[in-house]
Order: C-alpha cells, then sequence, then structure tokens
C-alpha cells in the first residue's frame, strides 16, 4: 500500500501547488475517488455469476470487423470495449467529485480540474494496489519494478489527464450561467442558440448539459486511445502522448479566465434573487 501511495503522493503535489485548496477537501476527494473502484469491482465480480453482464461478451460480436486507426487497423471489438472501460471508470471518477462538492467548494473553473485531479488519484492508488498486487504475486520481483516505474509515472498520469480535461469541462458547465452570458456578449456559442430555439430548452441549461456531454466523450476518447495504444503495443507512442496531455493540463490551469472567481458572481446573483422572492 506504501509503494501504491508513493506516485499518487507525488502528482497530487504537483497538482496541489498549482492551485492549493483546504487539505480537507482534498483529502476527502481523495478517498471519494478511492471508493469509486467499489462499484467497478463489484460490477467485475457480478460476471461470474451473470455471465450476460460481461460487455465483452457483446462487443466481441465485432471482432471481425478492422477500422483504421492512425497507421494500423484496430478490431472494431477493441475500440468498444475500451471505450466503455473508458466510460464507466470516468463517469464513477467523475461522480465522486460530485458527490464531495455538495456544499458547493467549488469557486473557479481550476477548483474544478484539480479536485477531478485528486479524485483520479484516489482512483488510480486503488488500482495500482491490486496491480501491484498481482504482478508480485504472479510474475515476480522484476516484473513488478517494471510495472511499479510504468504505472507510477505513465498511467497514474493518464487518469489525471483524462480526469483534468473532464474536470475542465466541468467547470465550464458548473459555472454555465455567467460564462454563457459572456459567450453570448463575444456573439459565438451559434449552435447552442439554435438548439435552444428548436427545443425551447433555456440556453443556460442546454450549455450546461452540452459541456457536461463535450467533457465525458473527450475523456473516454482520451482514455480508449491510450488503451488502444497499450493493446497494439504502441508504447513508444505514450510517452509524446501523455507529454502532449500535461501541457495541454499546463496551459488549462495558467488560462486567466480559469482562474475569475464564479463562485463570487453566482453568490451574489443567488442573493438577489433571493431577495426579489
Amino acid at each position: 500500500m506504501f509503494i501504491a501511495c508513493l506516485p499518487a503522493y507525488i502528482w497530487g503535489y504537483i497538482y496541489y501547488m498549482k492551485n492549493s485548496e483546504p487539505r480537507k477537501t482534498v483529502i476527502l476527494s481523495f478517498f471519494a475517488g478511492a471508493l469509486s473502484v467499489i462499484p467497478i469491482l463489484l460490477y467485475k465480480l457480478s460476471w461470474k455469476s451473470n455471465p450476460h453482464l460481461e460487455i465483452f461478451v457483446y462487443t466481441d460480436k465485432f471482432s471481425h470487423i478492422s477500422v483504421p486507426l492512425f497507421f494500423v487497423t484496430v478490431p472494431l471489438s477493441v475500440i468498444l470495449a475500451f471505450m466503455f472501460v473508458g466510460l464507466i471508470e470516468e463517469y464513477m471518477k467523475h461522480f465522486a467529485v460530485r458527490a464531495v462538492d455538495k456544499k458547493k467548494y467549488f469557486n473557479t473553473i481550476d477548483d474544478a480540474i484539480e479536485f477531478s485531479i485528486i479524485a483520479s488519484l484516489g482512483f488510480s492508488f486503488v488500482e495500482n494496489i491490486m496491480y501491484f498486487y498481482f504482478i508480485w504475486v504472479g510474475q515476480g520481483v522484476e516484473q513488478f519494478f517494471i510495472a511499479f516505474i510504468f504505472r507510477s509515472i505513465f498511467s497514474t498520469f493518464a487518469h489525471i489527464l483524462f480526469s483534468g480535461m473532464y474536470g475542465y469541462y466541468y467547470g465550464i458547465a458548473y459555472f454555465s450561467t455567467p460564462i454563457f452570458q459572456k459567450e453570448i456578449k463575444k456573439k459565438r456559442m451559434l449552435f447552442t442558440r439554435i438548439l435552444h430555439k428548436i427545443t425551447h430548452i433555456r440556453s443556460e441549461k442546454l450549455f450546461h448539459k452540452e459541456k457536461i456531454v463535450e467533457g465525458l466523450l473527450i475523456a473516454i476518447a482520451l482514455h480508449a486511445v491510450f488503451d488502444i495504444f497499450l493493446e497494439v503495443g504502441w508504447t513508444y507512442i505514450i510517452l509524446p502522448y501523455l507529454i502532449i496531455g500535461y501541457l495541454v493540463l499546463d496551459y488549462i490551469f495558467d488560462k486567466k479566465e480559469d482562474h475569475i472567481n464564479y463562485g463570487r458572481l453566482m453568490r451574489r446573483r443567488e442573493k438577489k434573487e433571493d431577495k426579489k422572492k
């Protein structure tokens, strides 16, 4: 367990220093992320008694179809399986973040990104414990050392990347009202306004849902691509892939508009609405 703590602590410290938050909330987010692994484990354990619940039973039906991906072709069954894995893992980590934020801790988009990253580290921590244990018992010390290096550097950061990107879009959705009004002033978000006219849903609400879905799809895609790289043996691409991901996350953290205290604006608006009532 101590060994699995090491990558979580190092990566957590790196991103905690970028945007320091109350330690109590950080710890709560970490453990919520760790607990989010449990439903996935229970789902996998249910395959023994209920084989029809196993997703691979259904994705394997598409193994005869090949899809070109970069310079190779990959069976559609592999792509669908990894997209499903990405879906349940990214959603569970995101669910942990939303559970922690019931008391409305977020003030900026950066807050949403950071808490998403901390939750992903909790998830990765539990995942690493299981991987390290089975590799130590089944393959020996030498393979364990290789797995420790790979998972500490690459797999743990991969979780950070996926959840960080989802957290960014969730942050935009979280403060959808003030952000949407800024977008309207800049005469952007034309697609959302057209949908609003067709569906008669409030523009801010539609914008909120749009960003949630966008963030989830990006996280799933990034997760699936990473797993596919491992599946086809493209380990040499993983390093540049994650370096680019790190630079993108770093850029998002440094964006001035992601530091705007929308929480303060939202609370002011809520007080004004309460006075009107």
